[in-house]
């Protein structure tokens, strides 16, 4: 077997399968998707990722100590108010990549294909 592709994690035998499972669970919740999307720009404080997710600041705050365990966020505490970022760039690009396949599953010109740099049409 490939050394690198043991290093990496992305065969069939990779002892990391079982964690990416557990991702897969923990993102199966359309308000934490909608957290993970929100933090993709930068960090946000409990209440305004609230507001963003449309939800009280008490079910965000549930929903982000999940994340927290699973480590796909982290915290940051100034003063009173606690500040979530995504722990890495790998969550939110799986959860756009999974956007992205939602999109292909209902048109057949999804938006993340549609050219929207100008110099593509000169």
């Amino acid at each position: 077997m490939d050394a690198d592709n043991q290093l990496c994690g992305r065969n069939p035998e990779s002892p990391y399968v079982e964690l990416a499972v557990e991702i897969f669970s923990m993102l199966a919740d359309a308000t934490r998707v909608r957290i993970i999307l929100a933090l993709r720009d930068g960090e946000l404080s409990v209440n305004t990722l609230a507001d963003s997710v449309d939800k009280t600041p008490a079910a965000v705050s549930q929903h982000l100590a999940k994340l927290r365990l699973a480590r796909v966020v982290k915290a940051r505490q100034d003063g009173t108010r606690v500040f979530y970022r995504l722990a890495n760039e790998h969550a939110g690009r799986l959860v756009t990549d999974a956007i992205f396949q939602a999109e292909h599953a209902v048109t057949n010109a999804p938006s993340h294909h549609q050219v929207t740099d100008a110099r593509a049409s000169d």
